[in-house]
């Protein structure tokens, strides 16, 4: 058999005592396997050259010993393939023009740029060969409305009053933006990942109503489109975007950020709601830049409320950090982490 067999319970809701561990961002800046690659090549070629891509990607599993792996890409190339000049600098990705009224008839035809992405499937096929045969591997596309908001702001902070102000532009954006994603996520599906995982991290900066109404029937399209095989990750969001039409579409999982108290809701809404699938999430990753006592009593008071549910409350859970691992962050501490979670639920 391929794949984790704690994260394969985790995805059909089977209880376990021991959850699975990955972190976003676990193959970053903060890694000295990372950082060794990284002061040989590009940010752009580890992406883009797929034997470099895998090489990055089975570092932590190395290292760490995570559960999952996850495609070393970046959410952004969706933008590059219409067009938008996409180069990394030391400050940051930028684009070489914004959207707007005026230049979005310079996006080229998504059904004719999608071959471009094709080096996220061969790096996620090369991944696959490179992993043991017990850890699993999923990929990850960015969600349409954030790839709207980078293209629209060159970034995603802030009020994105440029953003708001155009989302008269956003249906003809997200046509295009769907007929990549439904390209790429197949080529990953294909070559071995066991789910795709659309990271949103720009929905949190939205009303409910507004993410009812502009985000989830794109989003629920693509579920439909890729039934229990799609995964969904957002910043920032609260219990009111979880409605009703969202759940009712076949996702195999959710993540959560560290603003929710995860245990609390998996004992009081999560049946109540019908939450397919995987929780994922949700230790706050800035705590893993405490010292070693203090990470370790925040760590503790976090697992004695998973330890606060039975098995079956907890049937799903996927351990991890809220949000993406931070630069910098101490790779003893990462350990520290994966050690007392796993010796919390009882694994030697």
């Amino acid at each position: 058999m391929i794949g984790n067999i704690k994260f394969q319970n985790a995805l059909k809701k089977i209880p376990q005592a021991v959850p699975p561990i990955w972190f976003m961002r676990q193959a970053g800046r903060y890694h000295s396997h990372y950082q060794a690659l990284r002061k040989q090549h590009s940010f752009e070629e580890l992406c883009k050259v797929p034997e470099l891509a895998a090489e990055v990607a089975w570092g932590p599993i190395q290292d760490f010993d995570f559960d999952v792996a996850i495609l070393f890409s970046d959410i952004l190339f969706p933008l590059e393939a219409l067009g938008m000049g996409l180069k990394y600098t030391e400050e940051g990705p930028r684009l070489s023009f914004q959207l707007d009224q005026d230049s979005i008839g310079k996006l080229k035809p998504a059904s004719q740029v999608c071959e471009f992405l094709n080096f996220q499937g061969q790096a996620m096929g090369l991944t696959r060969k490179k992993l043991p045969a017990n850890k699993s591997l999923i990929g990850f596309v960015g969600g349409i409305w954030t790839l709207f908001v980078y293209a629209c702001e060159g970034g995603h902070s802030g009020s994105l009053t440029k953003t708001k102000s155009q989302m008269h532009l956003y249906a003809q954006f997200a046509e295009a933006m769907y007929t990549l994603h439904v390209y790429t996520i197949q080529k990953q599906l294909d070559a071995g990942a066991e789910v795709v995982h659309i990271f949103d991290t720009a929905a949190g900066e939205l009303s409910p109503a507004f993410f009812q109404q502009y985000l989830v029937p794109t989003l629920n399209k693509l579920a439909h489109r890729f039934p229990h095989q799609l995964g969904y990750y957002s910043k920032g969001t609260q219990a009111a975007f979880l409605n009703t039409e969202l759940l009712s579409a076949p996702w195999t999982g959710f993540g959560f950020d560290h603003r929710w108290d995860l245990p609390q809701f998996l004992r009081e809404s999560r049946s109540e709601l019908n939450v397919p699938g995987f929780i994922q999430g949700n230790f706050d990753q800035a705590l893993l830049h405490c010292s070693p006592e203090d990470l370790k009593k925040y760590l503790s008071d976090y697992i004695a409320t998973w330890k606060n549910l039975t098995v079956e409350q907890r049937a799903g859970w996927v351990s991890g950090l809220g949000h993406g691992i931070l630069p910098k962050t101490p790779e003893a501490h990462v350990h520290t982490f994966i050690t007392m979670i796993r010796k919390a639920f009882g694994e030697s």
